[in-house]
C-alpha cells in the first residue's frame, strides 16, 4: 500500500499549511507539506526528503502522531502518516505551492483541505483547546 507522509510544523501556536497549485490534483485545496514514500525509503526518510523539496528545510525529524488509511473516490487506499516535526535546519519557504500560511489550529476548519487530511484535522483542532493561539496579527500570515 502506498504510504504518504504529512508534516505538522508548528511555530508560536500556529501550523504551516500549504495550498496546492491549480494544475495539480485537488486544485487549490490546502494540505500539510509532505508526500509519497518512495521505494526503499522509510516514512521518516520520506518526510525529510519531501520537506527539503517543498520548503527547503533540511534534516527534519519528528514523532508520528497519527496514521490511518484513506481512499479517494476511484483510487486505491493510501496510508496517511502524520508527523509532528520537532527539529529542522533552515527557514520554511515556498518552493512548489500556490501559497503557504501559518495558521492557528482553531482556524484550520475554515480552509478547504484535501479530504484525506480531514480526519486528522478533527483530532488536531479538538486536542488543542486551551493552548495559546498566537497573536491576531500573526493569523493568515502568508509566506512569500
Amino acid at each position: 500500500m502506498l504510504q504518504v507522509v504529512a508534516a505538522i510544523i508548528e511555530r508560536e501556536g500556529r501550523a504551516l499549511i500549504c495550498r496546492r497549485r491549480p494544475e495539480q490534483s485537488h486544485p487549490l485545496q490546502w494540505e500539510f507539506p509532505g508526500g509519497k514514500v518512495e521505494p526503499g525509503e522509510t516514512p521518516a526518510q520520506a518526510l525529510a526528503r519531501e520537506l527539503e523539496e517543498e520548503t527547503g528545510i533540511r534534516g527534519a525529524t519528528g514523532d508520528e502522531v497519527a496514521r490511518y488509511e484513506f481512499a479517494y473516490p476511484g483510487k486505491p487506499p493510501v496510508e496517511l502518516i502524520f508527523y509532528r516535526v520537532l527539529a529542522f535546519q533552515g527557514e520554511p519557504r515556498n518552493l512548489i505551492f500556490q501559497e503557504m500560511r501559518w495558521e492557528t489550529p482553531e482556524r484550520l476548519g475554515e480552509y478547504d483541505f484535501v479530504e484525506g487530511d480531514l480526519e486528522f484535522l478533527r483530532g488536531f483542532s479538538a486536542g488543542r483547546d486551551g493552548r495559546e493561539p498566537g497573536s491576531p496579527q500573526a493569523r493568515h500570515r502568508e509566506i512569500t
